[in-house]
């Protein structure tokens, strides 16, 4: 399965098009978004894509983005996300709290652990988990990206927005 995984979009259109546009061409299996769309406006940009989100810090208005999430025929799953997918166990939480993110990454329980929230892209292992942050859709002091994960060989490749 091919993953494409996005975090921090913080209403840049722009740059949210230009996600969509790739995670389309390379004909992702699932869409993971890592949180931190901030105006529910934006969502309907994922429209078409096999979306699956949770909230970040930036979210406000939860009620009205679960509703856009409705609409488009997406799934938002509240502040985490844990699936298992090809055998692969993968864990979603946005970063808030580093605590929590150095929890997930070392409790043993997950092969995958996506995060956002720095801005910054972020590829590791740690102890056996493989830990990918996409950095940030929108680009503030680093390069607008997204990442690509195939399930199958465990590669993950940054694509520049």
């Amino acid at each position: 399965m091919l993953i494409g995984i996005c975090s921090d979009s913080h209403d840049h259109v722009d740059h949210i098009q230009k996600a969509v546009s790739v995670f389309r061409e390379n004909s992702v299996d699932r869409v993971i978004h890592a949180g931190d769309y901030c105006s529910p406006f934006t969502i309907s940009h994922f429209a078409g894509l096999p979306l699956h989100g949770i909230f970040g810090n930036n979210d406000g208005d939860k009620y009205l983005l679960v509703k856009k999430f409705d609409e488009i025929g997406a799934e938002l799953h509240g502040d985490f996300f844990a699936f298992e997918t090809d055998k692969v166990k993968i864990a979603v939480y946005h970063g808030t709290y580093p605590e929590i993110t150095q929890s997930l990454e070392t409790c043993g329980k997950y092969d995958v652990v996506i995060s956002g929230h720095t801005h910054q892209a972020r590829l590791d292992t740690v102890e056996n988990t493989l830990v990918i942050n996409p950095g940030s859709v929108k680009g503030f002091d680093e390069d607008a990206m997204v990442a690509l994960f195939d399930t199958a060989s465990r590669q993950v490749r940054f694509t520049e927005l």
